[in-house]
């Protein structure tokens, strides 16, 4: 896995980055963006991607680190779209793509693994640069809004 990742970096500059833990500097997980370098009906593609460790999840550092690769791959890197797969069984993972504004897309046989592996079916989200600007921009108003109370 590490390989692929420095592999990815070396490549395009950017990929998964560490996420540690803000006191103590300790990796509790990763977080990123990458191309995906299997075929399905929604790719070629970027995919954002996070895992944290066990203790670390369900603090909203996921989505903490996911909305700032979102923020980057959008204004930094230009994407025009970024999309996402888990499981139907990973509630979290895919819950934490809909909290992000991504929308599913549909559902596929994931062509890495083999026949009649139990997490070969996954779900496929997305979400467009538009879409992300528009919610940033509102997250944004209502934080101010609250400010002023």
């Amino acid at each position: 896995m590490l390989d692929r990742i420095d592999a990815h970096f070396a490549r395009y500059g950017w990929g998964l980055w560490a996420i540690e833990e803000r006191e103590s500097g300790a990796l509790i997980g990763l977080c990123g963006l990458e191309h995906i370098p299997w075929q399905a009906f929604f790719t070629p593609a970027v995919e954002i991607g996070w895992r944290l460790s066990t203790p670390w999840q369900g603090k909203g550092l996921a989505r903490e680190a996911a909305e700032t690769v979102l923020t980057f791959g959008f204004d930094s890197l230009g994407l025009s779209r970024v999309v996402s797969v888990t499981t139907p069984a990973n509630k979290a993972s895919w819950g934490l793509m809909e909290r992000l504004g991504m929308q599913k897309i549909g559902e596929f046989d994931h062509p890495v693994l083999p026949e009649g592996h139990p997490l070969r079916r996954h779900v496929a989200y997305e979400i467009i640069a538009s879409s992300w600007r528009h919610l940033r921009t509102l997250s944004e108003q209502r934080t101010r809004g609250e400010g002023q109370r």
